[in-house]
C-alpha cells in the first residue's frame, strides 16, 4: 500500500526533520564538549560519551528518508530515557515530551503507512 505525498508536505517534513535533527546534534554536542558537568549533575558523568554517540547515531538515522522508521523508534527511547531522567531529578518533562511528539509528527508526515493497520 503505497501513499503519494505532496510536495508540501514533504517539504514540511525535511525541515521539521532537520531542525530536530539540528537539535538532536547541537544536544549531543554539548554533552561531549560543552557542558558535561550537566550530566554529572544528573549522575550520568561516566555515560555521557555513550549517551551522546547514541544520540548522534539516532539522529543521523532519522534525518534520511530509508532509514527514518528506525531512527524515529531510537529517539522514541532516547527521549523516553530523557523524560524519566526528568521526572526524577525535579526537572520539567514538557521540553522532552513536546520534542517526542513532533519526532512521531515527522514520522507521520513522511510515512502515512506506517500507521495503517492492514
Amino acid at each position: 500500500m503505497n501513499t503519494e505525498i505532496s510536495n508540501t508536505r514533504k517539504i514540511v517534513a525535511w525541515i521539521l526533520a532537520g531542525l530536530l535533527t539540528a537539535l538532536f546534534l547541537f544536544s549531543a554536542t554539548g554533552k561531549l564538549f560543552l557542558h558535561p558537568e550537566q550530566m554529572a549533575q544528573m549522575k550520568l558523568g561516566d555515560w555521557r560519551i555513550i549517551i551522546a554517540l547514541g544520540e548522534i547515531a539516532s539522529a543521523l538515522l532519522f534525518l534520511f528518508t530509508k532509514t527514518n522508521r528506525i531512527g524515529t523508534l531510537l529517539l522514541s527511547s532516547y527521549m523516553g530515557g530523557a523524560i524519566i531522567i526528568h521526572m526524577t531529578t525535579g526537572i520539567s518533562i514538557l521540553v522532552p515530551s513536546v520534542v517526542l511528539i513532533v519526532v512521531w509528527i515527522v514520522l507521520y508526515l513522511r510515512n502515512p503507512d506506517f500507521f495503517k493497520i492492514v
